[in-house]
């Protein structure tokens, strides 16, 4: 393992943030990082701090030198919890570099940047392959929809394929789940799996939700012969009930899979009124949940 300062091509960057799902983060992205032969960048995006609420002029209460001297220590304190800030980003990522097992990346380097972090990996976009970040809002049920705005933000706005840990701690998938719909969003989502060496070798289960129709079925053969002359051995399922209830159920009984979806199939008005069924998936699936364009 090397390390570098440059960013360089194909490049599995892992965004840190310090949350519960930072561990499953860094074990994520160096196992994909190992498994494609890529870079691995540990990249942290240091928000501004919220300003201190602003100071009234209590000048002809204090005296003028009263006043002055509250606002330099407003600023001083400013100063020094960006400083603060930044010193336990440092140490955030230290120690993310000391989880990276040896050989679990060609090259390795750790990132520290200022900004939201959807603008930042934006930047970062051009020399990117995968991204891998942390949802730490699970949901409990398909009603609750809300998801951290964070994810949202980044999986709507990249075009690289995003890898989203759900849960504290990840354990490199044996097999892999894909939702399907027979939209040309899922059949890109089987397309991309199917050029990609991230998830070779091991099987794979293409399912669908909802009545088990001949048009159902004829989508899910073609999608099923697509994976097996890539090389991938994969069997089909059409269960029962919407999408946002039928897969997560599914994926509870297989927690050694990954789950793949396509990215957000419908225009964002849509979504506004009805929901997504990308957004109820990353909320309500307890396993790794890989988002395809």
């Amino acid at each position: 393992m090397t390390d570098v300062t440059a960013p360089l091509p194909e490049t599995i960057y892992a965004c840190l943030d310090g949350l519960a799902s930072t561990p499953a983060v860094v074990d994520g992205a160096a196992w994909a990082a190992q498994r494609l032969g890529a870079p691995l960048a540990l990249l942290h995006a240091l928000q501004q701090p919220e300003p201190l609420p602003p100071v009234g002029d209590y000048s002809g209460v204090i005296g003028m030198g009263a006043q002055d001297l509250l606002l330099q220590r407003l600023n001083a304190l400013d100063e020094e919890r960006t400083q603060l800030a930044q010193e336990a980003a440092r140490h955030m990522l230290q120690q993310a570099r000391a989880r990276v097992p040896e050989g679990g990346a060609v090259q390795l380097q750790t990132l520290l940047r200022h900004g939201e972090l959807t603008d930042v990996l934006l930047e970062h976009e051009a020399s990117a392959r995968l991204f891998v970040l942390g949802s730490n809002r699970p949901a409990t049920s398909a009603r609750k929809l809300r998801l951290d705005h964070r994810v949202e933000s980044v999986v709507r706005q990249v075009r690289q394929p995003v890898l989203v840990m759900t849960r504290p701690e990840f354990t490199a998938p044996g097999r892999f789940v894909v939702a399907y719909d027979g939209s040309a969003t899922a059949h890109r989502a089987v397309q991309a799996v199917a050029r990609s060496p991230l998830l070779r070798g091991m099987p794979a289960l293409l399912v669908m939700a909802g009545e088990p129709t001949a048009q159902a079925r004829q989508c899910l053969d073609e999608a099923q012969a697509l994976l097996a002359a890539a090389g991938f051995q994969a069997g089909t399922q059409i269960v029962p009930g919407a999408p946002e209830e039928a897969i997560p159920a599914l994926m509870e009984e297989r927690s050694d899979a990954l789950l793949v979806l396509g990215a957000y199939g419908h225009s964002r008005i849509r979504q506004l009124i009805v929901g997504s069924t990308t957004t109820a998936l990353l909320r309500l699936c307890s396993v790794p949940v890989l988002v395809l364009h």
